[in-house]
């Protein structure tokens, strides 16, 4: 009864809200938890509670740090959230653990039906000052981060807020050279698109939404996948699919073809181009044609996937043709596509320094991905970072590469086989780091699978955003002195996670509880180091674009494990380059003194950091256009050796116009 009177209060409250802000609100429908969403919580609490590598049981004292997490997930820049409605939220602080094991989610989902209201009053209200436009002449200004600021405490104050946010959208595309009607045109469409997105919002959304707040509560690297996301995990993993080659994206309610991947049903055709918008899909050859228009994007995606040699059908409205133009059916049989946008890439660079020439060779590897099914099965052509490395490093070495340069420059990891996989091509059958679980146990992870591929000269590109198995690769690297590390200090992800299907542990033979991604172990360096917290510190720093890292990183997160050490391995380096690197550096600074365009680097990075600090934009017309005046000069000037012509032009591409992604055609 007193569950009850609470959300009776909540929901009076809200009503008074909105009848102070808008009456003409268009409310999202409110959610609710499935049965199998509450059983897939509690068998996920069940697996935390007992084997996470951090192991901390559901009690209390967790769920008050839940509760912290959801709100951080949903309101993350304090813009939806009234403070009054965190201090009536309170109730449910230490009482969202009991809602995890009495499978009993009506508390999680009433604080998310409350957030996706609090938004969809946000949008209304957005729109409703289209009506009457800005003063650009006054000296206002909008704090760009919130996150750490306090609640607003009432109407008032939020109303506040969005006014400065929305006059901000409105000058950044008049200054993008935008009339004020078609200023209005494009948030009015924004701002709708926005209220509509909420709409289709479903309860395995915010189920989600709430098991990662759960996840990440006890450790950043654990979550929660639904059943859809499980499947769009591992085909990350084993870069393909089954569909028919195109790449959609939303636009006007539409999903639009973006991309035609080469060799794909779709391409293969002839019968389909980029712009063209999906309203209809069908299955088989003689199924019902289901209407997508308005549909999320993932689920007109998940109709037209299926199996290897099946039928789909698509009506298309064609790009070239208005919205009453006549329509066109394409079939098209579905079949494996490759992710080869994904897969490791290599180029060949010819680099002179004075009277020498050289070929540098150089492999891009995005992710330590790994076909594991197919490996499971046994089958011998099974796809794999490693082996893609290995195919590419043959090709290299008949182009007689003098040296080799390997970017793993946002590279967030993957498979920690195909690591210690990797690592084996450039250092042979040696250990290539260590893993202790969550009994302590102390295990090395050794080579045995590739033989030595490279023993010429190596570098290793790396940045913020190299990450987990990027870092393991790096680190042994490093350790065995086989080559330079250049670049910022890496991300700092020193833990193991594996992937735990939830519906397996019940034995249910359709995917309906999703998976759990769960952190079991911890990795070290074979010099007995971790790479956690303080990341992989290059030999050769480049300047970083921020200063400071605790806003990105594993450092970031507030509950990451702690930088520790255990015994070093038994290893032996084959290599030393700090003997080496006083002259590597004595280089590397000459040239960066001499080349003006790192200097303009610098300089922009010092730039950016001063607005970082700064946290606000002016919203006054003047400034901003002398500041965007500035930033095009600058621009045009650093790209002064293509040209002035040439130079103009580029600057003119990359100045701010003002739209979203999917705003532009």
């Amino acid at each position: 009864m007193k569950q009850k009177l609470i959300w009776l209060v909540l929901a009076l409250a809200t009503a008074m809200q909105v009848a102070t802000a808008d009456s003409e609100v268009s409310y999202p429908p409110l959610l609710k938890p499935a049965v199998q969403e509450a059983k897939a919580a509690r068998l996920a609490a069940e697996l935390l509670s007992r084997h996470h590598y951090k192991a901390v049981p559901l009690d209390d004292a967790l769920s008050s740090k839940v509760f912290d997490q959801y709100l951080k997930m949903l309101d993350r820049q304090k813009l939806y959230f009234l403070q009054s409605d965190i201090d009536r939220l309170g109730v449910e602080r230490t009482r969202l653990d009991d809602a995890i094991l009495t499978e009993d989610l009506r508390a999680p989902f009433e604080i998310f039906n409350l957030y996706e209201r609090r938004a969809a009053e946000r949008m209304t209200y957005a729109r409703s000052l289209l009506q009457t436009g800005f003063d650009f002449k006054h000296n206002e200004s909008l704090q760009i981060d919130r996150k750490d600021q306090i609640w607003p405490a009432t109407v008032a104050e939020l109303n506040e807020l969005w006014r400065l946010r929305v006059k901000n959208d409105w000058l950044r595309l008049k200054l993008a050279g935008q009339a004020d009607p078609g200023v209005v045109k494009i948030l009015t469409k924004r701002y709708d698109s926005a209220s509509k997105r909420l709409g289709k919002i479903t309860s395995a959304d915010a189920f989600q939404a709430f098991m990662n707040a759960y996840t990440m509560a006890i450790e950043p690297h654990t979550n929660y996948l639904g059943p859809r996301a499980a499947e769009d995990f591992g085909i990350a993993m084993r870069l393909s699919l089954v569909g028919i080659g195109a790449v959609l994206t939303e636009i006007d309610g539409y999903a639009t073809i973006r991309e035609l991947v080469a060799g794909g049903p779709a391409s293969l055709s002839g019968q389909l181009k980029v712009g063209d918008r999906i309203v209809g899909v069908a299955q088989g050859a003689a199924g019902g044609m289901e209407d997508v228009v308005g549909s999320r994007l993932d689920d007109t995606v998940a109709l037209i996937r299926g199996t290897v040699a099946s039928t789909v059908r698509l009506d298309v409205l064609p790009a070239d043709n208005g919205p009453d133009a006549s329509n066109k059916i394409v079939v098209l049989i579905r079949n494996t596509i490759r992710m080869q946008d994904r897969a490791a890439k290599a180029k060949v660079y010819s680099v002179t320094e004075g009277a020498s020439k050289r070929l540098v060779g150089v492999i891009t590897l995005p992710s330590f991905y790994e076909d594991g099914g197919a490996l499971r099965k046994g089958d011998k052509d099974y796809r794999s970072a490693s082996r893609d490395v290995a195919r590419l490093l043959v090709d290299l070495k008949a182009q007689k590469v003098d040296g080799l340069l390997v970017d793993l420059r946002n590279n967030g990891g993957g498979s920690l086989r195909e690591a210690v996989a990797l690592t084996g091509l450039f250092v042979g059958k040696v250990p290539v780091l260590q893993t202790r679980n969550a009994q302590g146990r102390i295990s090395v992870e050794r080579n045995v699978d590739t033989g030595l591929a490279w023993d010429g000269p190596l570098g290793v590109l790396i940045n913020r955003a190299s990450a987990s198995a990027s870092e393991i690769f790096a680190a042994a690297i490093q350790d065995y002195g086989r080559g330079l590390i250049m670049g910022e200090r890496s991300f700092g992800k020193g833990t193991v996670q594996t992937v735990a299907s939830l519906d397996q542990i019940a034995r249910n033979a359709t995917p309906v509880y999703g998976d759990l991604k769960m952190t079991i172990a911890q990795f070290f360096r074979v010099d007995g180091g971790t790479n956690q917290l303080r990341g992989v510190t290059p030999d050769i720093g480049f300047p970083r674009t921020d200063d400071d890292a605790a806003e990105f990183g594993e450092s970031s997160f507030g509950n990451a494990l702690p930088w520790t050490r255990i015994k070093a391995a038994d290893y032996v380096p084959v290599g030393d380059m700090k003997a080496q690197l006083p002259v590597l550096l004595a280089w590397h600074e000459g040239r960066t003194q001499r080349d003006g365009d790192f200097q303009s680097l610098l300089e922009d990075v010092a730039k950016a950091q001063e607005l970082r600090k700064k946290n606000v934009i002016s919203l006054n017309e003047v400034v901003r256009r002398q500041e965007r005046a500035e930033r095009a000069k600058r621009l045009t000037a650093m790209l002064g050796a293509a040209g002035a012509g040439a130079a103009q032009a580029a600057a003119s591409a990359l100045a701010d116009d003002g739209l979203q992604f999917n705003e532009r055609k």
